[in-house]
C-alpha cells in the first residue's frame, strides 16, 4: 500500500485529518531537525484541509528547536477541536514537546518519547580543542547534576562551600564562561515554562500538581537525554494519562506507514561519501531529508549533495623523517537545499 493509501487508512480508523511530519536521523549533512521553517509549510497544509474537528500529526524525528514546539501546536489548535500526535516510532526531545501539546498521544508498542532536557551551545561556551571553529555544547541536565551532587550526596550546604564548587566548575578545563551558565540557567526554566504551557493547552484540563509532576519527570527526573520511553511508562509512572495505546489496526497503519518513510529518506541507513559516490568520478545526489504530507498535498525538505573524488597530501611518518603521500579521498558540498 502507498504512502497516501496508508494516510487515508489512517483517516479512517481515526475519523481525522492526518499530516505527517518525519526528519532524517541520519549523519552527516543528510540529517534534519525540527525546525522553525516548517511553520509555513504546515500552515499551507492546514489551509488546504480548513477547520476540522480533529488532526492527527504523524511524527518522527530525533528533535530539534525547542521553540518551534509551542509556535507549531498552537497553529494546529487553531484548526481543529482535538489535536492528536501519531508517534509510529521515535519521538525525541523538540518532538516529546511536541506530543505533550496534544489531548491524545497515540503510541504502539515499538513508540518512544524522550526527556526534553536541551543542551545549549552559544558564544560563551567552551571551545572544542578538537575543532576551533566548534563551541563544546552543555547539557541543562549535566550542571543541575552537578550541583545536586554536591549539595545532596556530599553534604555541601554552607554558602562559602557551594562557592567553591562553583568556582571549581567555572574554573575547569576547558573553561566555562558565567555566561554559559546564565544561559543553561534561562533555557532550563524556559524549557519548564514550554512544557508547561503545552500541557495547559489540552482540551480537557490537567491539575496543576499533575502538570509539575509531569514537567519535573520530562525536565530533570530522568538524568539522562538517551534515557527513551515506552508507552506504559508514560502512561502509567510519569503521569501522561492522554497516552492511547493504539489497536492492532492502528499499530499496523502506522507501522507500515513509517516503513514506507523509512525507505523513501534511507533512515537507518549509514551515509558514507564513498559508498554515495560508488564507482563514479563525480556524482549529484538528492535528498528528501524532512516530509511533511497529507493525502492530498506534499512538500519536502531537498538537500543536493555534489560528490567528486580527489588526492590530497597525508603525512605519515617514515625512518627517513615525515613525508607527504598522496591518497584518494572522496568530498562533497551542499549546492542547493530548500522546501519543494
Amino acid at each position: 500500500m502507498d504512502k497516501k493509501s496508508l494516510i487515508q487508512t489512517i483517516e479512517n480508523l481515526r475519523n481525522s485529518r492526518v499530516i505527517t511530519y518525519l526528519t532524517s536521523d541520519r549523519q552527516g549533512p543528510v540529517n534534519a531537525r525540527v525546525a522553525m521553517d516548517i511553520i509555513p509549510v504546515i500552515s499551507n497544509q492546514l489551509r488546504k484541509i480548513g477547520k476540522t474537528e480533529k488532526i492527527d500529526l504523524f511524527l518522527y524525528s530525533a528533535g530539534g528547536d525547542t521553540m518551534v514546539p509551542w509556535r507549531l501546536v498552537s497553529m494546529i489548535r487553531e484548526y481543529c477541536d482535538k489535536f492528536s500526535v501519531l508517534v509510529p516510532y521515535k519521538a525525541h526531545s523538540a518532538a516529546t514537546m511536541i506530543a505533550l501539546g496534544a489531548d491524545e498521544i497515540v503510541m504502539s508498542d515499538l513508540s518512544e518519547l524522550s526527556p526534553i532536557d536541551p543542551s545549549t551551545a552559544n558564544v560563551f561556551n567552551p571551545q572544542d580543542s578538537q575543532n576551533s571553529q566548534n563551541k563544546i555544547p552543555i547539557s541543562v541536565e549535566d550542571v543541575m547534576a552537578y550541583f545536586d551532587l554536591a549539595k545532596n550526596k556530599f553534604g555541601i550546604k554552607s554558602d562559602e562551600d557551594l562557592t567553591k564548587i562553583f568556582n571549581k566548575f567555572v574554573e575547569s578545563n576547558p573553561q566555562i564562561h558565567p555566561l554559559a551558565l546564565g544561559n543553561v540557567n534561562r533555557t532550563h526554566n524556559l524549557i519548564r515554562r514550554l512544557a508547561e504551557r503545552l500541557l495547559k493547552s489540552h482540551k480537557s484540563p490537567i491539575h496543576e500538581d499533575e502538570i509539575k509532576k509531569i514537567v519535573d519527570y520530562f525536565t530533570e527526573k530522568l538524568y539522562s537525554h538517551q534515557y527513551f520511553i515506552g508507552r506504559k511508562e508514560a502512561k502509567e509512572d510519569l503521569g501522561l494519562k492522554n497516552v492511547v495505546f493504539a489497536d492492532e489496526p492502528l499499530s499496523k497503519a502506522m507501522t507500515e506507514l513509517y516503513e514506507e518513510y523509512r525507505k523513501e529518506m534511507e533512515l537507518g541507513k549509514i551515509w558514507n561519501p564513498e559508498m554515495e559516490l560508488g564507482n563514479n568520478f563525480q556524482t549529484k545526489k538528492d535528498y528528501k531529508i524532512a516530509l511533511i504530507e497529507t493525502s492530498d498535498l506534499s512538500n519536502h525538505f531537498e538537500l543536493s549533495v555534489d560528490f567528486k573524488k580527489g588526492q590530497v597530501n597525508v603525512t605519515q611518518q617514515t625512518p627517513q623523517g615525515p613525508i607527504q603521500v598522496p591518497q584518494e579521498q572522496v568530498g562533497f558540498r551542499v549546492i542547493g537545499q530548500g522546501w519543494k
